[in-house]
């Protein structure tokens, strides 16, 4: 680059520190109000967080940002400046036709609304948070409408948490999923094998704990730069230098806590594998949401329910449980395939996908237009029952059972299965490099594994693109079919199709 060029790229990166540290500082903020901040916090909350978007909006739409993106598209970058570049010019253009009055809208009504929809799924009241799910919506709907009034605004919204699958690549997935899943789901329940289930009493929150961390120990989470806290819907949050897990615990299913645990372990190991040397721009940033879930299915389901692990862990459960059992146990207990579950964060690794096609259905419809709020609950009850032949008796078990729609995430859910299927292609390009990991897990050695994630995915950051990126580790473009041949596989041998 030119001298002048080298200066505007130093002045430039100054302002995208500063994004991502507001941006930080919003999401700890967060943590805090669902984790620790007192119930009457939520009026000073909303406020803070209303600023800080208003401060990280008003810096990503700034002259100095554009006038530098345009400076920087003609100079002579490397490969790390350029994709530097094209994340924020990406977030740049989307940011600098929002209003910024209507950014504050959107941060503070979502600040507002988690203890509102906290207090409804306590009392099982829909009608307590239809008022405040209706104003997000037609937020939702502004913002989708600013950034392009052409489009489909749920595919506008979709691109916030995944911005380089389109909506038809993503549909297409789901529909693959729709199609293909329900036959086998079937054929499990016409199975005459039951599974074993240990677990026949009730387990003291403290042992549940010392469980998990045990986990959490195994696993190799980093208490250095991480925390184990609960929260009334298991996340976690952070940076390379500060990575946050947050779990629930149920006294009748220690599975539950441990899934979930697991789960939030991966999103972690994730953000702890990212650069340290690049914190404060996007290549110290996670790869959006789809990539990001992809790594807390794999660690959940192709190692935490995998048969490996239980031979491993098997002993730590019995310490820690008083209960005497074995891994073939407790292997077909973190694999029991539930048709009547009515709990998404529950689920099993096969009707899991159909609670995401309820939820994406919904706020697709909701956002398009062809739904009105008030129809929320009845459709959601349908669709569970066409789709899992079950009907919530309370909205709580039912359409309040999310957080995702207290914060305005519409176009979140698709990513949650999208994660699942680059789940198995990631783990299956590990397994064809490294060879089988079934005696490293077994062993309770996840090193290589881990490794293999941090080279392969955690340490590019936003260097390339969802599907660039997943071809550099798998060699192949996204696909449904490795996990649905793992899906056909290991649930065959479970229930002896």
């Amino acid at each position: 680059m030119s001298a002048q060029s080298d200066e505007t790229y130093e002045t430039f990166l100054e302002q995208v520190n500063r994004i991502e540290y507001l941006d930080d500082a919003s999401g700890y903020l967060s943590w805090d109000q669902q984790v620790m901040m007192p119930e009457g916090g939520t009026p000073a909350r909303s406020k803070q967080q209303s600023v800080l978007s208003s401060l990280k909006h008003e810096v990503l739409t700034d002259e100095t940002v554009a006038d530098a993106l345009d400076e920087l598209d003609a100079a002579d970058l490397d490969e790390r400046q350029q994709a530097i570049v094209r994340e924020v010019r990406r977030e740049h253009e989307r940011a600098v036709r929002v209003p910024r009055d209507l950014v504050e809208q959107l941060s503070e009504a979502s600040s507002n609304a988690i203890p509102v929809w906290e207090q409804a799924k306590e009392e099982d009241d829909f009608d307590h948070f239809a008022g405040t799910l209706a104003e997000l919506v037609e937020l939702r709907r502004e913002y989708a409408a600013e950034i392009d009034p052409d489009r489909d605004p749920y595919a506008v919204l979709v691109e916030d948490y995944e911005p380089y699958l389109d909506i038809e690549t993503i549909e297409s997935v789901l529909e693959q999923l729709r199609e293909e899943l329900p036959p086998l789901i079937e054929a499990v329940g016409e199975s005459d094998v039951e599974l074993t289930d240990p677990f026949t009493g009730t387990y003291d929150e403290r042992d549940q704990e010392a469980l998990v961390r045990d986990a959490l120990d195994a696993l190799g989470y980093d208490w250095d730069r991480g925390r184990l806290d609960t929260a009334p819907h298991p996340f976690s949050l952070g940076t390379q230098f500060d990575a946050r897990v947050t779990t629930r615990f149920a006294s009748d299913d220690p599975m539950k806590a441990l899934g979930s645990t697991i789960h939030e372990f991966g999103h972690a190991r994730y953000t702890l594998g990212l650069p340290d040397e690049e914190y404060g721009t996007p290549l110290g940033s996670s790869r959006d949401l789809s990539v990001h879930e992809s790594q807390s299915r794999l660690w959940e389901n192709h190692v935490g329910r995998s048969r490996p692990f239980w031979e491993f862990f098997t002993p730590t459960v019995e310490d820690r449980l008083g209960i005497d059992t074995t891994p073939q146990a407790l292997y077909e207990a973190a694999n029991e395939v539930y048709d009547d579950n009515l709990i998404r964060v529950q689920a099993d690794e096969l009707t899991y996908h159909m609670h995401i096609l309820v939820r994406f259905e919904i706020e697709r419809d909701l956002v398009r237009g062809d739904l009105e709020v008030d129809e929320i609950p009845g459709v959601w009850n349908d669709k569970m029952e066409s789709y899992l032949g079950v009907r919530p008796e309370t909205d709580a078990e039912g359409c309040l059972q999310d957080i995702h729609w207290s914060y305005g995430n519409f176009g979140y859910f698709p990513t949650y299965s999208l994660g699942s299927m680059l789940a198995a292609q990631l783990f299956d390009a590990a397994e064809d490099e490294l060879g089988s990991l079934d005696e490293d897990i077994a062993a309770g050695e996840f090193d290589r594994l881990a490794e293999w994630l941090t080279e392969n995915v955690h340490s590019h950051g936003c260097r390339y693109t969802t599907p660039d990126l997943i071809r550099e580790a798998t060699g192949q473009n996204i696909s449904a079919d490795p996990f649905l041949d793992y899906a056909r596989e290991k649930y065959g041998a479970l229930y002896d199709l």
